[in-house]
């Protein structure tokens, strides 16, 4: 009865972590809706002062664990907040600034749960296996029930509900390795055994239709470190082998339909097809967890002797270490010998474009390169401290003809861009630090279900870094936030006890010194919470005087406009309003003034020249308008619409 407690504790903290992994996700989706991303933060800010204050008041042993990696990651927000000062784009810096904040809380919270309850790390894999699961089940219900939850969607990959089909594929990847740990526990209930292979085949499922190939990548890396580190690797390879199976009997499927997977489907041809898919859903899912349910029952009652495991375990891992070897034998084999073939599939993977259907899963083209390249050309130009947080895709025009406004889609490259190398050093350090960290947390396992667990942590965050270091997932919460979640946790476990084991409990307590320093947690909280909440703020007032100026209410238009310039005054979208406020109460010089004072809060975006030089042409100052016109030029020189603008400027100047 005892020992059943913890594990139903373990359950409830799963369920409510996963609850709210997966609200991050619905409310958050792709990271780029100023107004429930806010809120999000905040929340996340304040949860994790929360916990660090009930850290300060529990006390106890081993405060290192996570202190080092905790102050650096510390480090790199202050460091993305003092970008703004410097920034081409100083208004998308305060946002991302804000989004770094809230990162850093959560992983401040990894720890302190870390430090508070050391023995709950089954609550935190079994969470992340749950809310990554219940994510990509809505996924495929949504094309299941297309008229219901997504009628507008008329692309075949899955993107739901990121609208981003390479965040989709990675939040499957996350739940990968907890979904497999769930199915192997000795110790877990049998239900959650066999409810582990469907989990896995929708996962494998999802991971294959939103035809990712970073996040397949990121996913194999994932299990190599699983099989690598972790024991019950026998245990692993059939339940994973079984939840594979069904996934790839359900992606067969989908892939045999054109309403499933192709593009511009008609709805109710889509429904059609989605009501037959929802059938294939529930018989495979169903015969899987049957078989899932057995083969838990077989684990059981079929023993294997400690040599025999151990053998077939060291071959389960050369099998999967030779992969790699036969690779690189393929390429020496080839007339190309083996650095050429390497140099050969480079150029194909980074350069060049890729289809959007199932063929893509196959293909090598990448148009990863080009953003690669003009990122590394836009961090060389501002080596040390780099364009501003978020400011490569407004730095970008000056380096390529691409109009595609787009990130690096690298954490390394945009980093470099965005911070330049204090940014690359300063996150080479948080790296190390962590590494350090989860070294320590790793050795201090020392049981075998304890050990497993902590390697399914440790695959989680290895899964999102090996993605972002090829994507732009970072900007995306609800897939970072299940990461930095295992990766503070790991940081902050260190060698603290576990349950049953000797030392006694710290006990809360008082004292002046504590009681001042929550005292001050709380004062830098609410001022935490101000300054995020600023920029949306701004863009609330900027959406209340466009709507005040759309009914002629020109007074109260001009209030708020002001009110958002005040709250984001380095925001060159709020000055744009203010003057376009201006211009319809018939104040040109006012509204000449607030797009002169946007060149000069960012002087290196080209949109506040070229909207200047627009406006001066329209109302007669030729030569105003061609200086202004001629500095957009220089920082978008390719821009065929800014050469028109500065060509007419020219003509109009020379015609006197």
């Amino acid at each position: 009865m005892v020992g059943s407690q913890p594990k139903a504790a373990d359950l409830l903290l799963a369920l409510a972590l996963a609850g709210a992994l997966v609200a991050v996700v619905f409310l958050t989706t792709g990271g780029t809706d100023l107004v429930p991303n806010t809120w999000v933060e905040i929340a996340l800010t304040v949860i994790g002062a929360g916990t660090a204050g009930a850290v300060l008041l529990a006390g106890g042993r081993d405060r290192r664990s996570g202190g080092v990696v905790l102050l650096l990651f510390g480090a790199l927000a202050a460091l993305t907040y003092a970008s703004i000062a410097w920034s081409v784009a100083p208004d998308a810096s305060w946002v991302e600034a804000n989004r770094t904040l809230s990162y850093l809380s959560v992983f401040g919270l990894g720890i302190a749960f870390a430090r508070l309850a050391p023995d709950r790390w089954p609550a935190i894999v079994g969470a992340v296996a749950l809310a990554a699961t219940a994510v990509c089940s809505y996924t495929l219900l949504a094309k299941v029930f297309p008229a219901s939850l997504d009628p507008t969607d008329l692309l075949g990959r899955l993107q739901v509900p990121f609208g981003y089909f390479n965040a989709t594929g990675l939040i499957a990847a996350l739940g990968l390795v907890p979904s497999v740990w769930a199915g192997t526990r000795p110790d877990a209930p049998l239900l959650a055994r066999a409810l582990s292979p469907p989990a896995i085949a929708i996962l494998s499922a999802v991971l294959v239709l939103s035809y990712s190939r970073g996040a397949l990548v990121a996913a194999a890396v994932g299990l190599c470190c699983w099989f690598a580190l972790a024991p019950l690797r026998l245990r692993s390879a059939a339940i994973l082998a079984l939840g594979v199976a069904g996934g790839a009997v359900i992606t067969a499927w989908a892939l045999g339909r054109q309403a499933i997977i192709g593009d511009d489907v008609a709805l109710h041809a889509r429904t059609a097809a989605g009501h037959s898919f929802g059938l294939v859903l529930l018989i495979v899912l169903a015969l899987v967890g049957l078989l899932g349910g057995a083969a838990a029952v077989a684990m059981e009652r079929v023993g294997l002797s400690a040599r025999t495991r151990r053998r077939v375990s060291t071959a389960l891992v050369v099998l999967v270490a030779l992969v790699p070897v036969g690779g690189v034998v393929a390429l020496a084999a080839s007339s190309r010998g083996l650095t050429g073939e390497v140099s050969h599939l480079w150029t194909r993977a980074t350069s060049g474009s890729v289809s959007n259907n199932p063929g893509r899963l196959g293909q090598l083209g990448s148009s990863r390169g080009n953003y690669w390249s003009v990122g590394l050309k836009v961090g060389e130009h501002a080596l040390l401290g780099g364009v501003g947080a978020r400011g490569y895709e407004t730095a970008r025009p000056r380096y390529t003809p691409s109009l595609l406004q787009t990130d690096a889609h690298s954490y390394v490259i945009e980093t470099f861009a965005d911070l330049g190398l204090v940014g690359l050093v300063l996150n080479l350090a948080l790296l190390a630090a962590w590494v350090i960290a989860t070294r320590r947390t790793l050795g201090a396992a020392d049981r075998a279900g304890e050990r497993a667990g902590l390697v399914a942590l440790l695959s989680v965050v290895v899964v999102f870094g090996v993605h972002s270091a090829i994507d732009l997932t970072w900007f995306i919460p609800g897939v970072a936030i299940p990461a930095l979640l295992c990766a503070g946790w790991l940081a902050g476990r260190g060698s603290l006890p576990m349950r049953g084991q000797a030392g006694p409990r710290p006990s809360p307590s008082f004292s002046p010194g504590r009681a001042a320093a929550l005292v001050g947690l709380a004062a830098v909280t609410l001022a935490a919470a101000w300054v995020i909440w600023q920029p949306l703020r701004s863009s609330q007032a900027d959406a209340a005087g466009i709507a005040a100026l759309s009914r002629g209410d020109g007074q109260a238009a001009l209030a708020n406009a002001r009110a958002a310039v005040t709250s984001d005054p380095v925001s060159a979208q709020a000055l744009w309003i203010l003057a376009n406020v201006y211009g319809d109460l018939g104040r040109l010089a006012d509204a000449h003034r607030e797009l002169v004072e946007a060149t000069s809060v960012q002087p290196s975006n080209p949109t506040t020249w070229e909207i200047l030089g627009v406006y001066d042409l329209k109302h007669g100052l030729r030569s105003e308008a061609v200086s202004a016109l001629r500095r957009a030029h220089r920082l978008e020189p390719f821009s065929p619409q800014v050469a028109q603008e500065l060509t007419s400027a020219l003509a109009d100047l020379a015609r006197g």
